[in-house]
């Protein structure tokens, strides 16, 4: 059973890199870093929310976590067991507990299966009908993304995008997860869809007290799903906190120019800081601060060194920021 001062899940310098082969031989010349480092903590039934810009790596590390990419070093723990380190038979286990629910619906569900088949696909292989019908279960799954069972027998290609995403939510549930992956469920939907299936993920995880691993570009849906926040830039971790305190006093550069780039009504448009140049490929990271070659406020000593890590703030405690200027 799960202890009350132990975090549910703990990330522990996770590192995941994508080998570039080349030549005749197909040897190994370089690495993408695709997450470099990162480490994190999170309780029961609380929510994370994951942001930064395309190719940052934060769906990379969402899928580390659920042990859809291989981890090169560092451990992912749950409830205390080291995830990296368990034989396939126990770590097939520990799978039911973790779920994703994927960014594009129409992609993840096999377009071959009716709606019973896919939501009761993982009952039947874990043996978790329990006395139930496939059909009491299924039906049972689409009660709760507000859904009516007239959609068993139907296909994924019959129901509106909104609706996918709701079979999407109601395939991860049906193993009874503790943890939810959610890597941007929304952002492929209308505005008004995109509302409908914050609130159910909202009511669902005081329904079953469920933790959410929230990735996502949207910084105003972030702020409304999550207790924390944690923003990743390169492959590493540069600011993370409570999201009050995140997105209200936000202390790492690359932290104040995305929420710079959030339209705010009577916001003068000359505060929107602008960034200089691209994000550095994480096949050839910078050295020292990895976000140093676009820092408004770098100094020769973030070119040189290690990374900077994660540290609290003297006057915000569990406010962490990854910058030397502050540290």
């Amino acid at each position: 059973m799960q202890q009350q001062d132990r975090p549910f899940l703990e990330v522990s310098d996770v590192r995941v890199w994508f080998p570039i082969r080349k030549g005749v031989l197909n040897r190994v010349v370089a690495h993408v870093r695709a997450v470099d480092g990162v480490s994190f903590t999170l309780r029961q039934g609380e929510t994370l929310g994951l942001v930064g810009e395309s190719g940052c790596g934060k769906t990379t590390l969402g899928r580390a976590i659920l042990g859809l990419e291989p981890v090169r070093s560092g451990h992912v723990l749950f409830d205390g067991e080291d995830f990296t380190a368990l034989p396939e038979r126990r770590r097939r286990h520990l799978r039911r507990r973790c779920q994703m629910v994927f960014q594009d619906p129409q992609a993840s569900l096999n377009p071959r299966l009716t709606v019973l088949e896919l939501l009761t696909e993982g009952l039947r292989y874990h043996r978790l009908l329990h006395g139930e019908t496939p059909e009491q279960a299924a039906g049972r799954l689409l009660a709760d993304v507000g859904m009516d069972t007239d959609a068993l027998y139907r296909y994924p290609h019959e129901f509106s995008g909104g609706q996918r995403q709701r079979l999407s939510i109601a395939r991860a549930l049906s193993l009874k997860p503790q943890l939810l992956v959610c890597d941007e469920p929304v952002s492929a939907l209308d505005v008004s869809v995109q509302a409908q299936v914050i609130n159910l993920l909202l009511d669902l995880r005081d329904k079953y007290h469920l933790s959410y691993i929230f990735i996502s570009h949207d910084l105003s849906v972030v702020r409304i799903i999550s207790q924390q926040v944690a923003v990743m830039y390169l492959g590493h971790m540069v600011e993370m906190g409570p999201v009050e305190a995140v997105m209200e006093s936000p202390r790492h550069p690359y932290t104040q120019a995305l929420l710079s780039a959030v339209p705010v009504p009577g916001r003068p448009a000359g505060q929107r800081i602008i960034l200089k140049g691209e994000m550095p490929s994480p096949a050839a990271p910078p050295p020292g601060c990895p976000f140093h070659p676009r820092c408004p406020h770098a100094t020769e000593a973030c070119a040189h060194g290690d990374v900077p890590p994660l540290r609290s703030l003297p006057d915000q405690p569990g406010h962490l920021v990854a910058c030397r200027l502050l540290n």
